[in-house]
């Protein structure tokens, strides 16, 4: 198959929806199919055309206020003028998406929305009603819709009426990666009497929760923080630091290679996902499967990671006092990270069902 993937970035951008395509896309190149990726780059740094692994990217120029909307209508004009079996477009949230939407084109147009139903910002947010109506024809033209969770597909189901075509196919990880890295892992008992570090990786952005952490630090004497990720909200974030006297316990991090953010996991001895929407939470699971209890807000697609053991769950709001509690529960216990290998999905199978899913699209017109 010839098959086109549009999202508002890729590699080396990182994310959770740039994880989501390269992870598929250098798969489905594996096994023998033509992908091109169809991206944006709003910095203008990136070469226009390239190819990773296998996979051939092409970027636009983008305009991304803030690191969002992505808004580059070249890529209409660009998918009207070539054929694909299989366009397959992601994140509902920007708007690569929808202009990929706005074409009749040749093949069938496979949508993953990453949907979480909130803006990243409250400004965001407000612009979430009127966009609706253009995240509705995204919906209406599709002609199979997967999603990354139970709780993505509840919403989708609820906000959009598109039951008859929406599938469930979870994100994954790389399960060779983590076989030997819980081995590697020193014990509650061998961290005995050094400090003890929290990590959150993912974008810094004030919905994700990371200045709940750095507020709880204070009461968290013997823990220090480890922050992996880049974004908007990092100067703020920087600043709650400072101003609560917390800022030498604190590392920043990014761009990390992906040894190096193995690693991350590997040492770190709590790992904090606060954010207040998710509509999955790969991070969670690598956390997991390298052996580190989480902690996670409750209320989206984190709250299916939640077992009561190796991971527990924060009710909203979330406050530094229970970050705190959450933190001491699980010291107490000195528990480590579940079977998470046997629960999540490898991104192999992934990409063996999303292709399950092109063609029984093209045969039938629908993913069931």
């Amino acid at each position: 198959m010839k098959i086109a993937q549009i999202c508002p970035r890729y590699s080396p951008d990182i994310g959770g929806v740039e994880t989501h395509v390269k992870e598929i896309s250098e798969r489905l190149v594996k096994a023998g199919h033509d992908v091109e990726v169809i991206t944006t780059d709003p910095t203008g740094k990136l070469n226009k055309r390239d190819v990773i692994n296998g996979v051939k990217v092409i970027r636009f120029g983008s305009f991304a206020p803030g690191n969002a909307y992505y808004f580059a209508p070249q890529i209409y004009f660009y998918l009207k003028k070539h054929n694909y079996d299989v366009i397959h477009a992601h994140s509902y949230h920007a708007l690569p998406a929808f202009f990929a939407s706005l074409g009749r084109y040749h093949g069938k147009f496979v949508f993953t929305p990453h949907y979480h139903r909130h803006g990243h910002t409250t400004f965001r947010n407000l612009l979430h009603k009127p966009y609706r109506l253009l995240g509705k024809m995204i919906f209406s033209r599709a002609d199979s819709v997967i999603c990354v969770s139970e709780y993505e597909k509840e919403l989708v189901e609820s906000d959009f009426k598109v039951a008859a075509k929406t599938v469930k196919i979870p994100n994954g990880i790389n399960l060779k990666e983590f076989e030997n890295l819980k081995q590697r892992r020193k014990s509650p008992e061998e961290k005995t009497g050094r400090e003890k570090t929290l990590l959150y990786v993912g974008r810094l952005e004030e919905y994700k929760g990371v200045q709940y952490i750095i507020q709880s630090l204070p009461e968290l004497q013997g823990f220090r923080l480890r922050v992996v990720g880049k974004g908007p909200y990092e100067v703020e974030l920087r600043s709650t630091a400072k101003s609560l006297g917390v800022e030498r316990r604190v590392e920043w991090l990014k761009d990390l290679s992906r040894k190096e953010l193995l690693e991350c996991y590997t040492n770190a001895d709590i790992f904090l996902m606060l954010s207040s929407h998710e509509a999955y939470g790969i991070t969670v699971a690598e956390s997991l499967a390298a052996g580190t209890p989480c902690i996670v807000a409750k209320g989206s697609a984190l709250e299916e990671f939640v077992d009561g053991n190796a991971c527990v769950g924060i009710q909203m709001p979330i406050t530094a006092k229970k970050v705190v509690k959450a933190v001491r529960d699980l010291e107490k216990e000195k528990r480590e990270g579940g079977n998470c290998l046997k629960s999540v999905m490898d991104w192999n199978e992934v990409a063996e069902r999303t292709i399950k899913v092109y063609e029984f699209t093209i045969q039938s017109g629908s993913c069931l």
